[in-house]
């Protein structure tokens, strides 16, 4: 029962402006009337004189409202019973209560709905189909202000079918919310002997029909198979909308006055004859229809003459099965449906609310996508359920967000994302799709978001064209008229996320109790699969941002080697795999080039990738050699905690291929676990791969070590490296040497531009996209001009220091960057220092490179590691390293098989003078702390 109002001050019949203390239900339905022109004096209601006087419903309503008015003797109260198309048919009250409302015109065959007279507790019943409580002040009309009006609807039980209302009407300083319940109470009682008025001959053709699904004489159609069934003789197959079809017309024909006699075209040129027949059980009437089937050459004359053989008004129930079939030429018929035109109905009703159901529970959700599953709902129910269905969401939801907790308040932000009528709507625009949404308070879809509970209303489309309430209902799809609305909140896990809008269009088919409990469970498996679609969404989209952050933003510009690269996930859908690819520059301007490949795919073998890649650039950084970065990855995949001694890493099995391009030497050194080999395209166009030592996949590695080998690689050679799943076919079978051959005729015809070779190789290999993960790293390599480098070689002398910063200072002249003398004759003199100190009695080299940056290379034949350390303030050494770390932009040390070189980097700035030599703030970096 609606709250009970209290009334916000007494206006005693005077004129109210809009909005003060009215509810936003009441409001919403002031305005509507207002639109509809409604004089709020006197309201020119229509009246019908031919009434029928002994109706079920009258006859179940007389004893329970005598009795209800009699309750209240002594009080100025009027009961008045309504029908379900809101006419006036009995009315109780003292004979001044009647005589107000005669002049009211409040008489039997009067129409109460708002249309006519505003709002009032009749006409909120009949649309909201639920008890409401209007207070006096909250009437339409003022010669009704001085009243406090309840109603409750009258329910059929069976099918919970809203059969009229009943209104108590009291004046306002006398009303009490007991008042209400005790009306509701009246209602419930009509409802029980609305059931027991049920006539005998109902009940009989209930019970026949029962037992005619029982004969063991009678085939009957099985609702899960959708198949025809009888003892003997096979059976014609039915597809589940041919079932539905079927029993719909079958319904009809019962319902019939007249027509004993359907045609229903099926698929294959079949036609499905049906017939009525009379059907008799005692005192009980009612009609059963049987079904055969024939192809579609004969003509409809033949067949319905072939249906009405003899026997026509025989009643079934009452022949033996072997002679129930009632077609000449040996043809079937089966048994479809039995019963009274209204119990038939019912049933069939029934059954099409669990197809409902049952096809709702296969087809939504389908698809991991929010707009998708929202057309799916609005698909399935249109035109069984509704004439228009639309699905508003929560702006939030769309954007993959949780949903606020609980209800909805009015005004929340919604989109519409699905609005469908039927296959005729297909070619009309779409009304308010993919624009925003919004339900002002007192509207029916306010209502349903904020008490979580589908609600049904009415809509007349004359009251909402050109009012700002118009937005809240698709008008231009309606059309004109009055028609059915029925709201269901879309709930899941305890939120809301929006709602669905259901339709039927005129009044002959409003929405009842059994309706709203289908469109809730219809409205909720929708919302779950939303729900799981926005959850999805939410995690690809966390997804993908990993797998962006693990994988290189953007290839390093060098310039020495021109990058190209391209990742293809197996599911092109979550966009997630354990492949990699990375391209890192080293010292001296070589480069890294590495392709991983990590079992499996999906959220964790991205991780895992992450874990390895982060691991080989820290590797790479420390200049180590490729089988040594390969046995660190292989120790590192090894290792597993205690805790864990039962569990694998998830990178065992990983494959990884570590290549290290020179530009000086023109050389490549790769190593590789378990991956296959790179390719090589030489300048002259011979295509081949590369030779390498197989290791073992990581993991795996045990004992055995992994080896490297370097090649010769000419400028101008493109270097292709890959995973093993550009190889793979996607139709479960592999031919490696051929996919091979396909790869290298594939690169035989690239071009200059690195882009395109991609683009060539992974049409030509994967055509129909990959069934693995694919990692592709293409590298143009170039050797760095002799112009560019210099290279010297000393005694290990001291007298050698000065030599070798008068050769760089030379050499900077040349090259036009004296303005780094300065720092570079520091760094030399520092490095050259060192190597004849501590290198051993080896030559000292001396190499200069000059690319973007200027990279000075001093190198020796120890293996001692060069560190920096903080020296005392009397030590006369021990600052070398720190002075080299302060006055370049990076330095290090990379180890041979024999000996090491120390490296420092400095980044030309002829734009800015070199800074004068601050001594004292150099020595004061020295100082002992303290």
């Amino acid at each position: 029962m609606e709250s009970y109002p209290a009334a916000s001050g007494s206006d005693h019949g005077e004129r109210a402006p809009l909005g003060t203390g009215i509810r936003p239900e009441i409001l919403a339905s002031w305005e509507r009337s207002q639109s509809l022109g409604i004089d709020r004096e006197r309201a020119v209601l229509p009246i019908e004189s031919d009434l029928d006087p002994d109706t079920r419903l009258v006859r179940a309503a007389t004893p329970v409202l005598t009795r209800l008015y009699e309750r209240f003797s002594g009080v100025p109260v009027t009961v008045t019973l309504a029908d379900s198309r809101a006419r006036i048919v009995d009315r109780w009250g003292d004979p001044a209560g009647l005589d107000l409302m005669d002049a009211a015109s409040l008489v039997p065959g009067a129409n109460v709905d708002e249309r006519f007279m505003g709002t009032s507790s009749v006409s909120m019943v009949l649309s909201t189909r639920a008890p409401f409580v209007v207070v006096g002040h909250e009437h339409f009309l003022h010669d009704l202000k001085e009243l406090t009006c309840m109603a409750a609807p009258v329910r059929d039980p069976v099918g919970g079918i809203v059969r009229g209302a009943v209104n108590l009407s009291v004046p306002r300083e006398l009303a009490d919310p007991g008042m209400a319940l005790v009306l509701q109470d009246a209602t419930e009682r009509i409802g029980e002997r609305l059931l027991e008025l049920s006539t005998a001959r109902e009940l009989e053709l209930t019970h026949s029909f029962r037992r005619a699904m029982e004969r063991g004489g009678h085939a009957e159609l099985d609702l899960e198979s959708g198949e025809l069934s009888r003892r003997a003789g096979p059976p014609p197959r039915l597809a589940s909308q041919e079932r539905l079809t079927l029993l719909e017309r079958a319904v009809d024909l019962i319902s019939s006055n007249g027509e004993a006699f359907a045609e229903v075209p099926l698929a294959g040129n079949r036609v499905a004859v049906l017939r009525r027949r009379e059907l008799h059980h005692g005192d009980a009437e009612g009609a059963a229809v049987e079904v055969s089937f024939e192809n579609g050459g004969g003509t409809g004359t033949a067949r319905r003459a072939a249906a009405s053989g003899p026997g026509g008004g025989a009643p079934l129930q009452d022949r033996p099965a072997e002679t129930a079939r009632p077609h000449a030429g040996g043809t079937d018929a089966w048994l479809l449906l039995v019963g009274e035109p209204g119990v038939g109905r019912l049933a069939a009703e029934a059954r099409g609310r669990l197809a409902l159901l049952n096809e709702a529970g296969v087809r939504l959700g389908t698809t991991l996508d929010l707009w998708r599953t929202a057309e799916q709902l609005a698909e399935i129910t249109v035109p069984r359920f509704a004439d228009l269905v639309v699905v508003d969401l929560v702006e939030s939801v769309l954007a993959g967000e949780e949903p606020p907790p609980g209800p909805l308040r009015p005004g929340v932000p919604l989109r519409r994302v699905a609005a469908w009528a039927g296959e005729d709507s297909r070619g009309l625009p779409a009304d308010g799709v993919n624009a925003p949404a919004g339900y002002p308070a007192g509207t029916p879809q306010a209502r349903c978001l904020e008490t979580g509970q589908p609600v049904t209303d009415s809509v007349v489309t004359a009251a909402l064209a050109g009012h700002p309430a118009g937005r809240a209902h698709p008008v231009g799809l309606l059309g004109e008229g009055a028609h059915s609305y029925l709201g269901a909140p879309l709930t899941a896990r305890g939120s809301v996320l929006g709602l669905a809008g259901f339709y039927r269009r005129g009044r002959t088919r409003p929405y009842e109790q059994d309706d709203l409990t289908l469109a809730g469970e219809l409205a909720a498996r929708a919302a779950i699969s939303m729900d799981n679609a926005r959850r999805y969404r939410r995690e690809h989209h966390a997804s993908l941002t990993l797998q962006r952050s693990l994988l290189p933003h953007a290839l390093p510009r060098l310039s020495t080697v021109g990058l190209a690269s391209r990742y293809l996930p197996a599911d092109a859908r979550s966009g997630v795999g354990g492949d990699w690819f990375d391209a890192i520059p080293l010292s001296g301007m070589r480069v890294a080039l590495v392709v991983g490949d990590v079992p499996g795919n999906g959220l964790q073998a991205a991780a895992t990738m992450g874990r390895l890649r982060t691991a080989v650039r820290t590797l790479a950084g420390l200049d180590l050699m490729p089988e040594e970065v390969l046995a660190h990855l292989d120790d590192l995949v090894s290792r597993t905690p205690e805790e864990d001694a039962d569990d694998q890493d998830p990178a065992t099995g990983t494959t990884c291929l570590y290549a290290v391009y020179d530009p000086v030497s023109c050389r490549c050194t790769a190593a590789t676990a378990g991956h296959p080999p790179p390719a090589l395209l030489t300048p002259d166009g011979e295509a081949r791969l590369i030779g390498l030592p197989t290791g073992p996949p990581l993991g795996l590695g045990g004992l055995q070590p992994y080896e490297s080998a370097t090649v010769d690689l000419p400028a101008g050679s493109l270097l292709t490296m890959y995973t093993d799943g550009l190889l793979k076919e996607s139709r479960g079978y592999e031919d490696t040497e051929a996919r091979t051959d396909q790869l290298l005729a594939s690169l035989r015809l690239a071009g200059p531009e690195l882009e395109d070779t991609c683009d060539r190789v992974t049409d030509a290999l994967l055509p129909s996209g990959p069934s693995d993960d694919v990692a592709l790293l293409m590298a143009r390599v170039h050797a760095l001009p002799e112009d560019r480098m210099a290279c010297w070689e000393f005694p290990s002398d001291p007298a050698a220091v000065a030599r070798a910063r008068a050769s760089t200072r030379a050499q900077l002249a040349a090259w036009g960057m004296s303005e780094l003398d300065f720092n570079t004759g520091l760094v030399v003199s520092e490095l050259v220092t060192n190597a004849v100190r501590y290198g051993g009695s080896g030559p000292v080299g001396l190499r200069l490179l000059r690319d973007d940056s200027l990279i000075c290379e001093v190198s020796d034949g120890s293996n001692t590691s060069p560190r920096i350390r903080r020296a005392a303030t009397t030590e006369e050494g021990g600052r070398g390293l720190f002075l080299v770390a302060q006055y370049t932009k990076s330095w290090g040390a990379r180890y041979m098989p024999q000996g090491k070189t120390v490296w420092a980097e400095q980044i030309p700035q002829p734009e800015q003078p070199a800074p004068g030599t601050d001594e004292e703030a150099l020595l004061a970096m020295f100082d002992d702390p303290g």
